[in-house]
């Protein structure tokens, strides 16, 4: 059984670190239910994340993903694969840990660009320089994404190799299912 009152595992992160690919593969792997946050903020505005950001702004959406913290850290079951920048609101964190062990995806920039490459999906990174705007984010979003339970960098590592290594750092952790 898991941990008196964690009941997900939540993936943080910066965009192309893996949340999503690697976190179908944990929920398949713990038997659970697999959520993508910004997917069902999507369907549930009816907008991409990118017309979210265009119509309404960043606040907005952050709004949105906030709610969605709260819907979601009331289930049970579930990896959730987490907006890359909901752990950075403080009450997004609180839910979180309250509800799972929440675990930060990293990658180096050259990762998240090669992994990037070609998506124009992604509004924080509609920039001429994209390099320097992932260096501010991951500068200012650092002090957030390490306050999650389990750190785990996926430079170097395939998606099954990350799915492994969650599966060995929840165990590490205690977190059975």
């Amino acid at each position: 059984m898991a941990e008196e009152g964690k009941r997900n595992v939540f993936l943080c992160g910066f965009m192309a670190t893996g949340k999503s690919s690697a976190g179908k593969r944990l929920a398949e792997a713990l038997h659970w239910e697999f959520l993508d946050m910004d997917a069902l903020i999507e369907a549930e505005a009816g907008a991409t994340i990118s017309e979210i950001f265009a119509a309404q702004g960043e606040p907005a959406f952050r709004a949105m993903e906030s709610r969605m913290v709260r819907i979601l850290a009331a289930r049970s079951g579930c990896v959730i694969a987490a907006g890359g920048g909901a752990i950075v609101h403080p009450q997004n964190l609180e839910m979180m840990k309250r509800s799972g062990v929440v675990i930060t995806l990293t990658a180096d920039i050259p990762t998240i660009l090669r992994r990037s490459a070609g998506e124009d999906s992604r509004p924080l990174l509609q920039t001429a320089d994209r390099q320097e705007r992932i260096r501010t984010l991951l500068q200012q979003r650092a002090p957030f994404y390490d306050r999650a339970d389990i750190v785990l960098d996926t430079s170097p590592l395939s998606v099954d190799e990350v799915a492994t290594m969650l599966l060995q750092r929840l165990h590490e952790v205690g977190f059975t299912q």
